[in-house]
């Protein structure tokens, strides 16, 4: 029986996350690329934002080892403007439905709307990653309906307003909370721990100071029970460390998974796919 997820200090999360037709192994770092089926994603916005071109991207990341692929369709970028059901559906659903039956991989599904959830799980997604953290009227009952693995993240505030001025008193402690919360809420609506990971949500309503701390203390986080994703990839707060914009980040963004996983992240969400996979293919010979 499913008591409390909080762990003791010699005990690690369960390396098991069952997600519709897969079971993931992450014992070792796993590598999750991103599929931005959008025209104003921070990073790579318009690059992908046709069904031919996001397919082609999935398919190149899954050959450079990408073990999931997470196919947004509307971006969460700071001040970013949100996106209608109908367009949603248009961009990522015919994508999911297109690499559900080539990828091989776990298929994700970056998205908040429930009605968005629902029908990318009827397309072939496997997972639900949700910035909101299944907060939405319906969204903890379409997940638990399926065999969905869900990603749960903390988010300060909204993506038109998260980075105007974020406070926290004891950001570790506030996100952390938050997460146990929301980990209890799937619980009660039906939705076993294996089929949940847990996400901090760097950048999201956060700064600089207060990204930097939760990496120090992912550990803390990694106490609650439930194997961690990071996205930490290209980030802003990478930016602000090390100068220059978004285009120049590969190597902090890679320092940024490589400190992630030695501290006890099981997934990392990336750009750049190969790059990641090789250096945690160290990671994971140290480990």
């Amino acid at each position: 029986m499913w008591l409390n997820y909080a762990m003791t200090p010699t005990e690690k999360p369960s390396d098991l996350f069952l997600c519709g037709k897969y079971q993931l192994d992450l014992s070792k770092p796993c590598v999750m690329g991103i599929v931005n089926v959008t025209p104003d994603s921070f990073s790579d916005g318009g690059k992908y934002d046709t069904t031919e071109k996001a397919v082609e991207h999935g398919l190149q990341l899954v050959a450079e080892g990408a073990d999931i692929l997470d196919i947004g369709g509307e971006s969460t970028r700071p001040g970013a403007t949100p996106v209608s059901l109908q367009d949603e559906l248009a961009r990522v659903v015919p994508v999911i439905e297109q690499l559900s039956k080539v990828a091989g991989v776990p298929l994700s599904i970056d998205t908040y709307k429930p009605e968005v959830m629902r029908a990318a799980i009827a397309a072939g997604a496997d997972i639900v990653n949700d910035v909101r953290a299944l907060q939405e009227p319906g969204a903890l009952e379409i997940v638990a309906a399926s065999r969905a693995g869900v990603c749960l993240m903390h988010m300060q505030g909204m993506p038109q307003n998260m980075q105007a001025d974020p406070q926290y008193e004891d950001v570790v402690q506030e996100v952390n909370d938050f997460l146990q919360q929301r980990l209890s809420a799937a619980h009660a609506a039906g939705i076993a721990a294996e089929r949940i990971v847990l996400d901090p949500g760097f950048g999201f309503g956060k700064r600089t100071e207060h990204n930097l701390q939760l990496l120090r203390e992912l550990d803390k986080t990694l106490a609650i029970g439930r194997p961690l994703l990071v996205g930490l990839s290209r980030k802003s707060v990478l930016g602000q460390i090390i100068g220059g914009d978004v285009y120049v980040r590969l190597h902090a963004s890679l320092a940024a998974s490589v400190i992630s996983t030695m501290k006890g992240a099981r997934i990392v969400r990336v750009h750049d796919v190969k790059a990641t996979v090789d250096a945690l293919k160290v990671v994971a010979a140290v480990l």
